[in-house]
């Protein structure tokens, strides 16, 4: 494939967060990545978290022009972000592929904003459940993973793109271990986008959280640590306690988990949970919150 005018429109992003951000002490208060331009406009996607509470960004062109933008839009579902420039790029956009229709072998480029771009592979298309309350139900898995993976573009053999970096994983295949990079599929933007767009999120009741950052260990759900002052900290959820039921169903896993408590009710909705605390089992009623109100609203520069 021709990569030159592709990479063209992928643009570095670069971000600062004021200290006091709920998200500065998990993520940084300076963070840097890529984003891909997708609209004449200047309108950029990247992933969410390197704009997330974000009071000023920058985007890098491949030329080195340096043009302020500003955070537009954060989709704690997808993970995406979306950043407007606030000058003129001159860019064009990049149009979109089908990531349902991606295969597993196939030939992908993964291109970050100061022109490292890594010739890969799909190696596995599958679900994904990230200890930040976070589920994908197909994420895309290229090998050999990119060193500048966040926000980096994703490119089919035809050029359109299929997906947004977000992590750098390691996975276990035929007792292979190997680096692999975790993509979100860019099929998850277009019934999304007007709404982030015009609101900054999408038009729905956000779902409840709890704060609690968790791990799967043989199908048991382990509570690694909990956000401070999140809904899972005031009730008193702890590292080390394994989360066995949510309302009156047991859970099968971190994906599970996760859907019981997204299908107990809205934002706000008071969530029982059974856990094993010291080889002891005692229930806990959590108010669940919407995470978007401990965050700091994005603002014009």
């Amino acid at each position: 494939m021709s990569i030159g005018p592709i990479l063209h429109s992928v643009v570095g992003v670069r971000s600062s967060i004021p200290a006091d951000a709920f998200t500065a002490s998990a993520l940084g208060t300076r963070r840097e990545g890529s984003g891909v331009v997708i609209h004449d406009n200047g309108l950029v996607l990247t992933i969410g978290y390197l704009i997330t509470e974000a009071e000023d960004v920058w985007l890098t062109t491949w030329t080195g022009r340096v043009v302020p933008a500003h955070a537009l839009a954060y989709d704690q579902e997808t993970g995406f972000g979306l950043v407007q420039a606030l000058e003129r790029l001159d860019l064009p956009a990049v149009a979109f592929g089908a990531a349902t229709d991606a295969e597993i072998g196939e030939s992908v480029l993964l291109a970050d904003g100061i022109g490292q771009v890594v010739e890969a592979n799909i190696v596995a298309k599958q679900e994904f459940a990230g200890y930040w309350e976070y589920l994908l139900d197909e994420a895309i898995f290229t090998a050999p993973a990119h060193p500048s993976w966040g926000g980096a573009a994703l490119f089919g053999p035809d050029g359109k793109l299929l997906g947004i970096g977000s992590l750098h994983l390691r996975m276990g295949r035929a007792g292979e271990i190997f680096d692999v990079n975790m993509i979100v599929p860019i099929d998850l933007l277009p019934p999304i986008l007007d709404d982030l767009l015009a609101r900054g999120r999408v038009d729905k009741p956000p779902r409840p959280w709890l704060g609690a950052f968790s791990a799967e260990s043989n199908g048991k759900v382990v509570v690694m640590s909990v956000a401070e002052g999140g809904p899972a900290a005031q009730a008193g959820l702890r590292p080390g306690d394994i989360i066995s039921d949510v309302r009156d169903g047991e859970i099968d896993g971190l994906a599970d988990f996760y859907r019981k408590l997204w299908a107990s009710g809205p934002a706000g909705a008071e969530v029982p949970i059974r856990v094993v605390r010291d080889g002891r089992e005692t229930w806990l009623r959590i108010r669940s919150a919407d995470r978007g109100s401990f965050l700091k609203k994005p603002h014009l520069q």
